[in-house]
């Protein structure tokens, strides 16, 4: 493993991190209603679960998925009706003021609300097994494993730390609860947009 390969992984994680999806869409609105506090720790669970998923498909669970299919099929049918009850969540509560949502929300709920999102969706470990077939050489050593998985880790809290610290300003939490409502509703019809094409996908 070259220093290259590490580089061109890092490339391709960031536009990952940076693309529309569910980890940014929870991210974004955590740092938004509750500032760094409430970011923070549902980003390290979907740096977490992220890393992990990169971990699983470094194991070869990729090749359990092709054996099992049904397994597959029922981690991504959870997932995407996981998806959708955020969606109708999130869509419930758009008129309901942040101080009525948020209070004092124990810091590893929240942490476990960004695992819950990343592990909703099991096509993450294909996709990680792509990348890391097309970047890295296949006969990574455990210790370049581990520092892959590590690395992973590490840009991902990284991003989502910047995240919640950009987001958390006055005038961003500002802005977002001016126009709450609209944004929450647009976060969810999102949302459940992704939980209904994660669910139909063949």
């Amino acid at each position: 493993m070259e220093l290259t390969h590490i580089i061109a992984f890092n490339a391709t994680l960031l536009a990952a991190i940076l693309s529309p999806g569910p980890a940014m869409l929870m991210s974004i609105r955590a740092s938004l209603a509750g500032g760094f506090a409430q970011g923070f720790p549902v980003g390290l669970g979907l740096a977490t679960m992220a890393a992990t998923w990169t971990l699983l498909a470094l194991l070869g669970l990729n090749g359990v998925f092709a054996v099992f299919p049904w397994a597959y099929a029922t981690l991504k049918i959870a997932g995407a009706l996981y998806l959708i009850w955020i969606a109708i969540q999130t869509w419930r509560n758009a008129r309901t003021p942040i101080s009525a949502q948020v209070g004092e929300t124990p810091a590893n709920h929240l942490f476990l609300t960004g695992l819950s999102v990343n592990l909703a969706n099991p096509k993450s470990v294909l996709f990680a097994s792509a990348v890391l077939l097309v970047i890295f050489p296949q006969d990574l050593t455990l210790a370049e494993k581990a520092f892959v998985v590590a690395n992973h880790l590490l840009i991902e809290i990284l991003c989502y730390a910047g995240f919640a610290l950009l987001l958390s300003t006055p005038a961003a939490r500002d802005g977002y609860l001016r126009a709450k409502t609209v944004l929450d509703r647009l976060a969810a019809g999102i949302m459940g947009a992704l939980g209904l094409r994660l669910l139909l996908d063949r």
